[in-house]
């Protein structure tokens, strides 16, 4: 009998070694290399997506004829709009996110609308029983004898169930619980997660069955196992929010039949997850009028504008090192913003903490919200508030200018919809279209004009304040 060989493999990152190391050269991380046994996966002995006998030949691309597949509907627009329109059959989808934060209700209402519809659904749990899906359905007000429930790990089983059946969509809670015979590791291991994931995109292409996988994420927040999972499937859904807030978002990354970075709103309530079709309304219902500090700014979350406020507050410190937080925005991006303010506009900052957070609990990163952060640490530091009846749009650059922002006519729209009655936005952006009736558009060159703009002006030197 051959000594069967043994590698160590990285269970944050799939790297390899055929020696244990205390950290990984892949992704740096200490303790992370387990030893598991060399087998021959048993995905590999049934081919690849053929599953069979290889025929296939390659052929021109122009000869190629294209074919419309149709997708189906959710009934939930929220998650139609971040799927691209609906699902489409045979694709392959991970949704992951924190515990508790949603994954499982969100995919047994969706379960519940397409069975609904004579959908036939099966809802495959690794981690909970028969009977406590069912609580969980009973508290969520689901029952349909289209949706069937199995408590089942392992894949070949799987495999078998769904032969039998022949759903429209599975649903496998988690992938990290699941398990193949012919690879020795533990579940939820590297090799298990690569290899079971394999075999369920074989069955989607294969039998055209939309499959959604749940995946658990590590405390960095990625999808734990190797980063080939998310190479493989056709779409990733992260699903984020805050502990303490009740809305969720549901954010795509990757998208191979539809646009990535859309994002979907709900609400976790009693009953379950509710869609929020104007989340605007949402984060701005809150917003006091007259504190310094706030800043409006419409920003583009994939082809949705979302209008939330930025809150700024700037105080003495009485330390040498003063503080730079940030709450859904990137630390990095404020301490570049306050050094253009330092040396372009001239506030002298170096002796003031600053804590900036986007209300709400969401979470921005593109460029066109740099104005609206500048604005609002220009209105703490001065204690002026800005106009509640203003939005602020604008990349701001090192030298201080004010640069152009993509999409500023779908943004303004927005803004007059909610009943704002002023828009600051780069001049390079100002023509070339007409504003909706109702709203002013002034068009500023550089952050000092901003400022002056929406608070009147500001002085080169450090306000007054009692220590």
């Amino acid at each position: 009998m051959a000594k069967r060989k043994t590698k160590f493999v990285c269970q944050d990152c799939g790297y390899e070694s055929t020696k244990w190391m205390g950290k990984c050269p892949g992704c740096q991380n200490w303790n992370t290399l387990v030893e598991e046994i060399e087998a021959e996966p048993a995905g590999r002995k049934r081919g690849f997506v053929t599953g069979g006998k290889r025929t296939a030949k390659p052929e021109p691309i122009t000869t190629i004829e294209r074919t419309e597949e149709e997708r189906i509907s959710t009934h939930i627009k929220e998650l139609n709009r971040v799927l691209g329109g609906g699902i489409v059959p045979g694709s392959l989808v991970l949704v992951g996110g924190d515990p508790g934060i949603g994954k499982s209700t969100l995919l047994l209402q969706l379960s519940a609308t397409l069975s609904e519809r004579k959908e036939r659904v099966l809802y495959i749990s690794g981690e909970e029983s028969v009977k406590q899906t069912k609580l969980r359905a009973d508290r969520l007000g689901i029952g349909n004898d289209q949706l069937f429930v199995l408590a089942e790990t392992d894949v070949e089983h799987i495999e078998k169930v769904i032969e039998e059946m022949n759903p429209t969509l599975i649903i496998i809670d988690s992938i990290q619980t699941v398990y193949l015979e012919g690879v020795t590791s533990a579940p939820g291991s590297v090799s298990q997660v690569r290899e079971c994931t394999s075999a369920f995109m074989r069955i989607a292409k294969t039998k055209g069955i939309a499959i959604f996988l749940v995946g658990h994420v590590t405390k960095q927040g990625s999808i734990a196992g190797p980063r080939i999972l998310e190479h493989m499937v056709d779409c990733v859904l992260y699903f984020e929010g805050e502990r303490h807030h009740t809305y969720r978002i549901l954010r795509a990354v990757k998208n191979r039949f539809g646009s990535t970075n859309e994002i979907g709103i709900f609400e976790m309530k009693e009953a379950g997850l509710e869609e929020v079709l104007n989340p605007s309304e949402i984060f701005l219902e809150e917003r006091s009028s007259g504190a310094a500090g706030s800043a409006v700014v419409a920003s583009m979350e994939g082809t949705r504008t979302v209008l939330v406020e930025i809150q700024s507050l700037i105080s003495p410190t009485s330390f040498g090192n003063p503080r730079r937080m940030a709450t859904g925005i990137d630390h990095n991006r404020i301490s570049l913003i306050m050094a253009v303010l330092e040396k372009r506009v001239g506030m002298m900052l170096q002796n003031h903490d600053a804590y900036v957070k986007v209300a709400g609990g969401v979470r921005l990163d593109e460029p066109s919200i740099d104005l609206a952060i500048a604005v609002s640490i220009a209105s703490s530091f001065r204690d002026s508030p800005t106009a509640p009846a203003d939005v602020i749009i604008g990349e701001v650059g090192l030298t201080g200018e004010v640069r152009r922002v993509t999409r500023i006519e779908q943004r303004v729209i927005e803004a007059a919809k909610l009943g704002f009655e002023r828009v600051i936005i780069p001049e390079k952006s100002a023509g070339g279209w007409t504003p909706p009736e109702g709203i002013e558009v002034v068009g500023v060159t550089s952050v000092n004009e901003a400022i002056e703009v929406t608070l009147g002006g500001i002085s080169s030197g450090s306000p007054t304040f009692e220590l």
